[in-house]
């Protein structure tokens, strides 16, 4: 759902290609079945035998787009391209990627990014130190500098000496004059796979629904700590570390990715049905009518409805037809955007006793307004169900949530939020029913995924971040011994 509703933010979409003769299109079209993942702005830079040509701006990718000849002025075979969430203070064209940089030791070169560097503040600082002045001020700048400062010879070599250096979440596309290269954190936080075209073209995207928009076969995942390589005799695979250990982000499975994508194995849609269906078991209520806010919680209320034999409906719609404004973190912002863009079926909803399933609540501004919608609709009770934990803790790997002040979860407990909200009951999902939803990714203890925002397990070192996570967490357990 748009920012002004939800107020949980994803960072970016990536979409790269090589070998296609329409390759800035290509890269358009698959560009826009990943705008859910960025809505602030978006860029193309396309490679015309060796040469660079840049297209950017403010807005969707339609909006950016709009101008017919920004598509006939990136020619050439190869091509990468970004959709951008700006986290707050990085705002402005200077931060829409792809970012170029004019290396004078060897080749220019392109690079997008998807993730949160944890260590930014420290390398920017060093940099500094170095003579280095920035382009922009968002992390994602901070890879292009390290490579144009590396000591190292040849530019894979100086890429994963800087990658080497790099703490947090991160998924990359770079393009060089003769090369495309994709590289993921140790982690995997983010997802990045990778397809290839019926004419031989390889592609490297943020989600599998890309790969499907430009008619792409799925080949496989971007594996943690490997740099993928792709020039016109082919793919090689490298490494920039072995020391790897997968912990992709749950909420890409809870909320980020688009239900008919397919996260390392598994299906989104069929993984929120389980959650649906486990929070049915988890929290059951007597109701006549199961509903889901549209459009993300749809697949676990249809999970919610199937386990519970409760009769599922489409008790809310969501106008698509709304102007989208730039983010605005108000309350007053928040609430119109919702009133804008949910509606409620009345015929469904009115007399009945309503289970209405989210994916999250994150502030509660939505969810309050949404059950009052529901009331006003002649409901006679909203249940209220999350097929997710709790939100309690910050996210510092790609996800604008770095502060716990305001999530509710974190400073209220599920009765105080029901009663906040104005619903009948609130539920949410155990932490063990959301890992058995998404089912096993590895058999290490944390089942390949990463769920810190719901129980504060971070898979690394928070570095920067950590004196203010050990603040939130000081004041977190005054709440809690508070109660």
């Amino acid at each position: 759902m748009p920012n002004e509703i939800k107020g949980l933010n994803e960072e970016c979409g990536l979409f790269g290609i090589w070998g296609a003769d329409d390759a800035a299109q290509l890269t358009y079209d698959g560009l826009h079945s990943l705008q859910h993942r960025g809505q602030e702005g978006a860029g193309i830079v396309s490679n015309e035998d060796g040469q660079f040509h840049r297209q950017r701006g403010l807005g969707l990718l339609a909006e950016v787009f709009a101008d017919p000849q920004k598509m006939v002025s990136l020619p050439g075979t190869g091509a990468i391209g970004h959709v951008r969430y700006a986290t707050a203070g990085n705002h402005g064209i200077q931060n829409i990627q792809p970012m170029y940089f004019d290396e004078a030791k060897a080749d220019q070169f392109a690079l997008a990014h998807n993730g949160n560097l944890t260590n930014a503040n420290h390398l920017r600082h060093e940099l500094k130190q170095k003579g280095v002045s920035f382009q922009a001020t968002s992390d994602s700048e901070l890879l292009g500098e390290l490579i144009q400062t590396s000591s190292e010879t040849g530019f894979i070599d100086r890429l994963k000496a800087s990658l080497n250096q790099l703490r947090g979440g991160f998924a990359y596309l770079l393009m060089t004059s003769d090369m495309m290269v994709a590289a993921l954190d140790p982690n995997g936080f983010r997802p990045l796979v990778i397809g290839k075209m019926a004419n031989g073209a390889i592609i490297i995207c943020s989600e599998t629904c890309a790969l499907d928009q430009v008619g792409a076969t799925f080949v496989r995942d971007v594996e943690p700590g490997e740099v993928i390589i792709v020039t016109d005799e082919g793919m090689t695979v490298d490494h920039f570390t072995t020391d790897t250990h997968l912990s992709i982000c749950s909420m890409e499975y809870v909320y980020f990715a688009r239900p008919d994508s397919v996260i390392r194995g598994i299906s989104v849609h069929e993984a929120r049905k389980r959650m649906g269906a486990a929070i049915a078991k988890e929290a059951p209520v007597k109701a006549d009518v199961v509903i889901g806010v549209p459009n993300s919680s749809l697949s676990a209320a249809i999970g919610y409805a199937q386990a519970s034999g409760i009769h599922y409906d489409m008790g809310m719609i969501k106008n698509q037809y709304v102007a989208r404004t730039f983010i605005e973190p108000t309350q007053a912002k928040r609430v119109r955007g919702v009133s804008l863009k949910l509606s409620v079926v009345k015929s469904v909803v009115a007399g009945k006793d309503i289970v209405l399933v989210d994916d999250s609540i994150v502030r509660g501004t939505t969810s309050g307004y949404i059950v009052g919608l529901l009331k006003r609709a002649g409901a006679k009770s909203v249940h209220v169900r999350i097929a997710s934990p709790v939100l309690k803790f910050p996210c510092y790997y790609g996800i604008d949530i770095q502060t716990t002040k305001e999530l509710i979860g974190a400073n209220h407990s599920v009765p105080e939020i029901c009663q906040m909200i104005g619903a009948d009951s609130l539920a949410y999902l155990s932490v063990d029913g959301l890992v058995k939803s998404i089912g096993a990714l590895n058999d290490q203890p944390n089942h390949g995924l990463c769920t810190a925002y719901f129980d504060g397990k971070y898979p690394t070192p928070l570095y920067d971040y950590q004196a203010g996570f050990d603040a939130e967490v000081a004041r977190l357990g005054l709440y809690e011994g508070a109660n």
